[in-house]
């Protein structure tokens, strides 16, 4: 048997380079293994196409691991810093009041979340999940508000929510 993190039962669907031959119905039957009430408890769930190697070997770096490292270090002091008085350390450990207190969201943020929980098809909790994933994406960019594209990047992280195919 294939591991679920697989997309499908032969593993190649949406493989650049590799035919599937699974069929939908195979696809959709494997893919409803995993419970919706599971894939809501998960942040990010997204797809990595594959790469070839000579991609891997002469691709250019964007940005090192160190300064990706800085990034995250400032953002969890961001995060430090905020929950400092609430008793919690990060965005993921936020409950609804400070969810409503550190994710407020513009007019088109708020149009645009509305949108895709309808388009979709996104439960409460995985609304929740994408508003802290947001303030994340939102805290490694320095910025203090959410911002539409925040939460569109947020929203594309929530990848195994949408109804298949993609």
């Amino acid at each position: 048997m294939k591991r679920q993190s697989q997309p499908c039962p032969c593993g190649h669907f949406g493989d650049p380079f590799k035919e599937c031959r699974c069929s939908t119905a195979e696809i959709q039957r494997y893919r409803s293994r995993v419970s919706g009430p599971l894939l809501d408890r998960i942040d990010i769930h997204i797809e990595v196409p594959a790469v070839r190697h000579r991609e891997l070997m002469e691709g250019p770096v964007t940005q090192s691991s160190q300064e990706i490292r800085s990034r995250v270090a400032r953002a969890r002091g961001l995060q430090e810093e905020r929950f400092r008085a609430e008793g919690i350390h990060c965005n993921a450990q936020m409950g609804n009041r400070q969810i409503r207190r550190y994710c407020r969201l513009t007019e088109e943020g708020k149009e645009l979340l509305e949108m895709a929980m309808r388009r979709l098809g996104l439960s409460a909790r995985a609304y929740t999940r994408v508003l802290k994933v947001s303030r994340t994406i939102a805290d490694l960019e320095g910025s203090e508000e959410i911002r539409p594209e925040h939460l569109s990047e947020a929203i594309q992280y929530r990848g195994l929510d949408r109804a298949f195919p993609y």
